[in-house]
């Protein structure tokens, strides 16, 4: 059993979906004795964003900087991790309704024509080994779920099931704590929601 676990908050200590990625990682690897966890902090250690220098090199470009080629490197194997893993858990919080700068800039990397999906007759085709599973540990510090007046600003979750999915990422299950902003009772209220979820894992 291989772990993929990635965290994407810039709260370090005080991140509450690093608290519950932690948690959903420490649940699996219980049900999974002797389960390989490989972890990415990508706020500790960003991949940069892709820009002119990066499709310069795509096309053919030779490669003239230092950071530019330990980045290159580093998208590699992003999508090595991604194949081996037969679990991704990753710690997703909301900002301005979408997710962080640091986890996009890693879907950035996976998603990629020829390595992880292809377009056949049709439409899109994962390129990755079936039956991988998927836990976000979402955080949010408002409420955006169906039928909240701010359903519409949410494009956090459903960002995310969609790109996955694309990929072929599509068995993904949701531990959700909203309403983290929304006053010290709602938030304990809601993690602790989380977290019987979570215990309940199987």
């Amino acid at each position: 059993m291989n772990i993929l676990h990635l965290d994407s908050s810039i709260l370090g200590t005080y991140s509450a979906s690093r608290d519950l990625s932690a948690a959903i990682l420490d649940r699996l690897v219980s049900l999974n004795p002797g389960a390989e966890v490989i972890y990415r902090d990508l706020d500790a250690q960003p991949p940069l964003h892709l820009s002119s220098t990066h499709m310069a090199v795509f096309q053919g470009a030779p490669v003239e900087d230092v950071a530019l080629g330990a980045d290159l490197g580093l998208a590699g194997a992003y999508i090595e991790e991604l194949v081996a893993a037969d679990i991704v858990v990753i710690g997703a919080p909301m900002y301005n309704f979408t997710i962080s700068t640091q986890l996009k800039s890693w879907i950035d990397r996976v998603v990629v024509a020829g390595k992880t999906f292809q377009y056949g007759a049709n439409g899109p085709e994962s390129l990755l080994p079936s039956g991988k599973k998927v836990f976000l540990a979402s955080t949010r510090g408002g409420a955006y779920g169906e039928g909240s007046p701010a359903a519409f600003l949410e494009h956090h979750e459903s960002y995310l099931r969609g790109v996955l999915g694309f990929i072929g990422l599509t068995d993904i299950t949701i531990v959700r704590a909203e309403g983290l902003a929304m006053g010290d009772d709602a938030k304990a209220a809601s993690i602790a929601r989380a977290k019987d979820q979570i215990a309940a894992l199987g």
